[in-house]
């Protein structure tokens, strides 16, 4: 498969299942919502203190397994891996990018002060994954 196809489709449908690879090499699967920004990486928001966040600072990669929602599509796309620092303040960097996330999957929060706090309180970071390989059957 086409990386730029399997990337068409993970802008369309934006559920699914990142896989990351656990300390002692096997693989840990998590649902998420993702979402395939302009520049090219898809972006996920986590939190520091999941399987996830440990398993993809220590080992920088992941795959996305993205399906339609009648399940009979589906694209895998793996990629090297960039985790944002953990938000810790209401304007730095990482929660800007947490606000870019929200606004391009769900559109305007109604109290964009209380999810800037919510960012720090839960310890969230972004997922960058630039896409490197795509497989799947796609009709």
């Amino acid at each position: 498969m086409e990386l730029t196809t399997a990337l068409d489709f993970a802008r369309a449908h934006t559920r699914s299942v990142l896989t990351t690879i656990r300390g002692n090499g096997r693989p840990q699967l998590s649902n998420v919502t993702h979402w395939l920004a302009d520049d090219g990486l898809i972006r996920i928001s986590i939190t520091a203190d999941r399987a996830k966040y440990t398993n993809l600072t220590r080992t920088p990669w992941a795959a996305l397994h993205i399906t339609r929602e009648d399940f009979w599509a589906y694209a895998v796309i793996e990629g090297d891996v960039e985790v944002t620092p953990v938000a810790t303040t209401p304007d730095d960097p990482t929660v800007t990018e947490l606000i870019a996330y929200y606004r391009a999957l769900s559109g305007e929060h109604p109290d964009w002060n209380d999810y800037r706090r919510a960012m720090i309180t839960d310890r969230r970071a972004i997922v960058r994954i630039t896409p490197t390989r795509a497989y799947g059957m796609l009709p």
